[in-house]
């Protein structure tokens, strides 16, 4: 026989089956109880067969059976294998409830953990497998020796295709693994710690002199650093930490409230298809363009709520009105669809000029500034872009919890 007694106590008294019926219809009575002892008495009651005192707890009947997991306490068996399917990849409207939940535990372990140098250097992190399926595609798909463009175009479609396939099935095979399996990967997956890191490691660079920071911003962004000054590499730390808060970050994020692991895998292969083959260039333009449409489309919403975050978070600035107009006037003037969102926000929230001119190899690529009007980025323009990144993703947060007690309870 289980130990039960009342919870206004400051310890639990055993008592017998001939006792359950009064205890339960006292602290049915009782408004203060806590509804797990509540629960943990009905199961009872349904084990002995007492059934007549179901009729004098009729609200306590009529609860449905996914109420009364939640209310109940946490066992080992809710982290097992199989454990709660619905909830990590259905499209209830508890389970998205759930899963932003999930976000919000995720989100909070990354800022905490980061990632594990100690980890990585033994496994290979999901990125980098990614990788290695994408190269190989490349490898064997976009050859250029007897195969016309449009050939090569038509097999990078589908290539994307697979990379979404493939991201679907591995991320439904894990989601048998049971919540804390997901918790997991959602948290490695989740790079806002990391973000924060890298650029930060710029501005602390640029303590040391230009050429250690050109080398720390080398290491982020793909355009040359060799001739960068001071502005270029504060203006180009400051406009991957806006763009890659959305891919890095809120996207995934997005994806996985949507459709569970399968939606953070498959939005992630194709985000990193995108980086290693979506370049305009001779090798990739035919080929990597599907995998840079597909991410495009997935992109579409995440980026323009980045912005939206990073407007909000510019009221600590004051400069919020501001921040929304600069983004809604020069947000749609970038080479992609998505990118001049969060950045042009971050602009307007700053009060720096970003985006303009920039060079790729030996080639310059020319580009509207956004708030042109704003001053040089510098050293503290950096720093400042960090608080924001950190503030937006704790309303991000904040907005997860809301849904977790919105749509889950």
């Amino acid at each position: 026989m289980p130990l039960l007694g009342s919870p206004h106590r400051g310890r639990f008294h055993p008592v017998t089956k001939s006792s359950d019926l009064i205890q339960i219809i006292a602290l049915d009575a009782d408004n203060n109880c806590a509804k797990a002892t509540k629960v943990e008495l009905y199961r009872r009651l349904e084990k002995t067969e007492l059934q007549d005192c179901k009729s004098r707890m009729p609200h306590l009947c009529a609860m449905r059976p996914n109420q009364t997991e939640q209310i109940a306490l946490m066992s080992l068996q809710d982290f097992l294998p199989l454990a709660h399917l619905g909830a990590l990849s259905g499209f209830a409207v508890s389970a998205f409830g759930v899963r932003a939940g999930m976000v919000a535990a995720a989100m909070a372990l990354d800022r905490l953990i980061g990632e594990p140098d100690l980890l990585w250097r033994h496994l290979p992190h999901p990125v980098v497998l990614f990788g290695r399926i994408i190269s190989t595609f490349d490898r064997r798909w976009n050859r250029r020796q007897g195969v016309t463009g449009r050939g090569r175009q038509c097999r990078g479609i589908i290539a994307a295709l697979l990379f979404l396939a493939v991201g679907l099935v591995i991320g439904g095979l894990l989601s048998l693994g049971g919540p804390l399996i997901v918790l997991i990967c959602l948290t490695v997956l989740l790079a806002g710690r990391s973000l924060d890191d890298h650029i930060r490691a710029v501005a602390a660079a640029l303590d040391d002199g230009l050429e250690p920071a050109r080398t720390a911003v080398g290491m982020i962004v793909g355009r040359s650093t060799a001739n960068m000054d001071e502005g270029d590499i504060a203006r180009a730390a400051i406009e991957t930490g806006a763009e890659n808060l959305s891919d890095g970050v809120f996207a995934p994020a997005f994806w996985f409230v949507l459709a569970g692991l399968p939606g953070l895998f498959a939005y992630k292969i194709v985000n990193t298809a995108d980086s290693m083959i979506g370049y305009r260039n001779a090798r990739y333009r035919a080929f990597g363009s599907g995998a840079a449409r597909l991410d495009d489309l997935l992109n579409l919403i995440p980026a323009r709520l980045t912005a939206l975050l990073i407007v909000a978070a510019s009221l600590f600035r004051g400069r919020i009105l501001i921040a929304l107009k600069i983004m809604m006037r020069d947000g749609k003037y970038h080479a992609s669809p998505n990118a001049g969102w969060p950045e042009a926000a971050m602009a307007g929230a700053l009060d720096v000029w970003l985006a303009g001119p920039r060079r790729y190899g030996n080639r310059v690529r020319q580009a509207r500034r956004f708030h042109e009007a704003g001053r040089d980025a510098d050293q503290a323009a950096i720093f400042g872009s960090l608080r924001l990144l950190l503030i937006a993703q704790i309303l991000f947060g904040a907005m997860m919890v809301i849904m977790l007690v919105a749509l889950a309870g």
